[in-house]
């Protein structure tokens, strides 16, 4: 039996811990690659400044570049200059023997260290883009962001944007009824189900290898010529419709399937086992909780469905993306598409992010928390 008298005190004394890490390199490494960021944006912008007419474009940009750069560096440059001094805190707090502080103070110093980096590399990373934008006497600027053309167009192709929701709306209603079709097709059971199976499978596979534009230039164009009783007849948005609803069907039939798939074969049984036809076992019981689970991946295919929408264009739909082409030709200018890709931008983002909520929320309720 081992009492107290058998431990060694000296195992609980500090001098037996662990020395604290070295910070020091880490640090002065930061505090140098944040001098060194001032300096860079200092004289960008004083060059931007100097080397520009006092009333023009690269005049003002390079003002800006030289105030925000400086005040964003002089943050950057705090953070590495408190890294230092934390490292120096541990190097002398180690010499008295004071480990745990000195640790303390290490971790502190590597922490502020990797702050101030990583600041410093997103600031580079911007500046880059400020000057990619704005060399060249601000060619791509006036190519892609050009203010009056984005004014002029902006109006007529926010309507046109109308036409992409609209098309993304219905498509995904045919979507979530015919995709679900596919999946039951897809799981149907025995020996009886296989040719159900075999053509669902077929189809699949199929539309998700096939691009979704070869399908709308397929379906937009060869039925109006195949000339088909009522389809020839229809206006594009709806060969649209139609294209988007046979190819994304595709996809969502799978992610049904996955949310069918993960129910435990055990609640199969037991409704089974309680006189429920196969039907009856999936309308009351497993869709309702397979439909639960997908519907974030659900709701990740309606945003890829909404950014295809803008692939109709090449079947006459007069979508955003095709009105923004009519002012680009016109003006020789590209700014006119900037506003159609910042829509897309503002309309699917605000998405994406519930999407991650809802997952991130569902993966909490599945570990018990609220």
């Amino acid at each position: 039996m081992i009492t107290a008298s058998h431990v060694n005190p000296d195992i609980f004394s500090e001098d037996a811990l662990s020395p604290a890490p070295r910070s020091l390199a880490l640090a002065l490494a930061s505090l140098v690659l944040s001098l060194a960021l001032l300096f860079a944006v200092g004289s960008i912008g004083g060059a931007a400044t100097s080397h520009s007419a006092p009333n023009s474009v690269g005049h003002t940009i390079g003002l800006v570049l030289s105030t925000v750069g400086v005040l964003a560096g002089a943050y950057v440059f705090w953070f590495a200059f408190r890294s230092v001094r934390a490292s120096l805190k541990s190097g002398r707090e180690s010499k008295l023997h004071e480990t745990l502080t000195a640790r303390a103070s290490a971790e502190i110093a590597r922490q502020d260290a990797l702050i101030s980096i990583s600041l410093a590399v997103a600031l580079a990373i911007g500046i880059s883009i400020v000057l990619l934008v704005t060399m060249n006497d601000a060619s791509i600027q006036k190519t892609f962001l050009r203010w009056d053309l984005i004014k002029d167009s902006s109006l007529d192709v926010f309507r046109a944007f109308g036409m992409n929701v609209w098309l993304a709306v219905v498509s995904q209603c045919f979507v979530l009824v015919f995709g679900l079709i596919l999946a039951v097709a897809r799981m149907a059971p025995g020996r009886a189900g296989g040719p159900v199976r075999a053509l669902a499978i077929a189809y699949i596979d199929t539309m998700r290898a096939i691009p979704a534009i070869i399908v709308l230039y397929l379906v937009g164009f060869g039925l109006p010529i195949a000339k088909i009783p009522v389809l020839s007849d229809l206006p594009p948005e709806w060969f649209a419709v139609l294209a988007l609803t046979l190819t994304f069907s595709a996809y969502v039939a799978e992610i049904y399937r996955s949310g069918i798939e993960s129910i435990h074969a055990s609640q199969w049984s037991a409704t089974r086992s309680l006189g429920f036809s196969y039907a009856q076992t999936l309308r009351f019981v497993i869709l309702p909780q397979a439909v639960r689970r997908v519907i974030p991946p659900l709701l990740s295919a309606f945003i890829a469905l909404q950014k295809d929408t803008s692939l109709v264009n090449i079947i006459g739909t007069m979508d955003a993306f095709n009105q923004a082409k009519f002012y680009s030709s016109s003006s020789f200018n590209l700014s006119s598409v900037t506003v159609v890709a910042a829509l897309f931008v503002v309309f699917t983002i605000p998405q994406t992010r519930f999407v991650d909520w809802m997952l991130s929320r569902g993966a909490a309720l599945r570990m018990g928390r609220k």
